[in-house]
């Protein structure tokens, strides 16, 4: 077996040869992911149970349908994404063919995440093969069963000779990142993402993060509240509540709390039962060390526990929890807590939620429930995220036309159809120029005079921008 080092010295001199610049490579390598998904749908889905407990329902449009609708899309598209795009001229240019070129990066890292192995390490990929890379891939050994499917599909139906699977838990991927690479991607903790930035430093890498944070649901004005429980209850405890983009605590007003509460608990009762331990829809944690660490942060806050707050350590169960009374510096508050813990928090205006969500790092996603559209506009015209949704959560990050990533502490760059692509080429400025108008280049050959400067600037101004291309 090759070491870390060596599958990257072949990766790179695979690169050099070119063979994964042509459309039609490119094509083939992505028709044939798309086999993979198709004919691998049960093996991945029954991996996804063993690490997670999830759901087919939940596996299968989370994880397998989304990358293939990614990848349908970039299908059909990422040909017209390589072409070159002109651009603009001025007088000074008007002769000259300009254009951007997008151009492969090299060979790339890309780094998955536990909580949606397949998702999280499929959809970057395909980005990085629709642009001409050799890619390294590294699946989070935390999914231990899906780490395994990962490393024995993807060499059945990827080229082995542009595409290799490295696996390993944190001294591997350490040691991993010793070697050079022209693009780290990587999702995941912000406690690991300084790691990446360290060790990308050193060769000057750029990277890809995409972290998570506390992205916060403001609830507010005339809302549905039927309609709003379902959808925060949904896109809360899918996959346990160990999504990057679910809602990580709400904000509402207390009349509106008091309001929610009970259509919330009747909500649960109608989407997992009674005894929510027994609802084979509902995943569990991914392991005893994440488990005993929501265990203990459920035990620090000084909140209401009223709905839920039950867990099994055997099979790593935690109810539904909701959890009223919370204040800003609650430890519920202190991290962002990626499991079926909800927080709700109080406000009595607006304009309080609104300053609330600018006091905290920016997250990933920012989700607003309201009737009222007024109050949808003000929220996304004063505060940051990576992403916004209103009257809904998580959805907007399964749309291959919108970009998707964070900002600040939730990360940086963006992913998922034409981003991705983006992600994973360079953008090559080119002038072709002839030997023509000789005589007009003489304005800027010394010696030089007032009377050339002043030709040249207008010469080169935006005022004499033609759209000749």
């Amino acid at each position: 077996m090759d070491t870390q080092s060596e599958v990257v010295s072949r990766l790179r001199s695979v690169f050099a040869s070119g063979v994964t610049i042509p459309e039609e490579f490119r094509r083939a390598q992505l028709t044939k992911l798309m086999s993979m998904m198709k004919e691998n749908q049960e093996l991945i889905v029954k991996a996804l149970h063993q690490d997670l407990s999830k759901p087919k329902f939940e596996a299968v449009l989370s994880e397998v349908q989304i990358v293939i609708n990614d990848l349908r899309y970039t299908i059909n598209n990422f040909s017209s994404w390589m072409n070159p795009e002109y651009v603009g001229k001025n007088l000074a240019t008007k002769l000259d063919t300009c254009f951007v070129r997008r151009e492969p990066l090299g060979v790339v890292l890309i780094i998955g995440a536990w909580n949606y192995p397949v998702q999280l390490l499929l959809l970057p990929l395909i980005g990085a093969i629709a642009a001409g890379n050799c890619v390294v891939i590294k699946p989070s050994e935390v999914s231990a069963a899906t780490d395994s499917l990962i490393a024995e599909l993807i060499p059945k139906y990827l080229s082995q000779d542009c595409y290799a699977v490295v696996r390993g838990g944190a001294e591997e991927t350490k040691s991993l990142l010793q070697n050079r690479f022209d693009h780290i991607f990587y999702t995941g903790s912000q406690t690991v993402a300084r790691s990446i930035l360290q060790a990308a430093s050193v060769h000057l890498t750029p990277v890809t993060l995409e972290l998570g944070g506390k992205c916060p649901c403001l609830i507010y004005g005339r809302i549905d509240i039927p309609a709003a429980a379902r959808r925060l209850v949904w896109s809360k405890f899918f996959n346990a509540g160990q999504s990057c983009v679910a809602p990580d605590y709400v904000l509402c007003s207390p009349a509106i709390r008091d309001a929610l509460l009970p259509v919330i608990q009747q909500t649960l009762e109608d989407f997992y039962g009674k005894d929510p331990k027994s609802c084979p829809d509902l995943s569990r944690i991914v392991s005893p060390r994440h488990w005993t660490r929501l265990v203990e942060l459920l035990g620090k806050t000084d909140g209401k526990v009223v709905i839920g707050g039950e867990s099994r350590e055997e099979d790593k169960y935690m109810a539904p929890t909701v959890v009223t009374d919370v204040t800003e510096d609650d430890a519920l508050m202190k991290e962002e807590i990626f499991g079926p813990i909800l927080p709700i928090l109080t406000v009595d205006s607006l304009q309080e939620g609104i300053s609330f969500i600018n006091r905290q790092e920016s997250p990933l996603a920012l989700y607003v429930f309201s009737d009222e559209s007024h109050i949808v506009n003000k929220v996304l015209e004063n505060t940051k995220s990576g992403g916004f949704c209103s009257n809904d959560g998580i959805v907007h990050m399964t749309l291959p036309t919108l970009p998707f990533g964070g900002i600040g502490a939730s990360g940086c760059g963006q992913y998922h159809g034409h981003y991705s692509f983006e992600t994973f080429s360079h953008r090559r400025g080119c002038m072709l120029r002839g030997w023509a108008l000789e005589r007009l280049n003489t304005l800027r050959y010394p010696p030089y005079t007032d009377s050339k400067l002043s030709w040249l600037i207008w010469s080169t101004s935006s005022e004499s921008t033609c759209s000749l291309m």
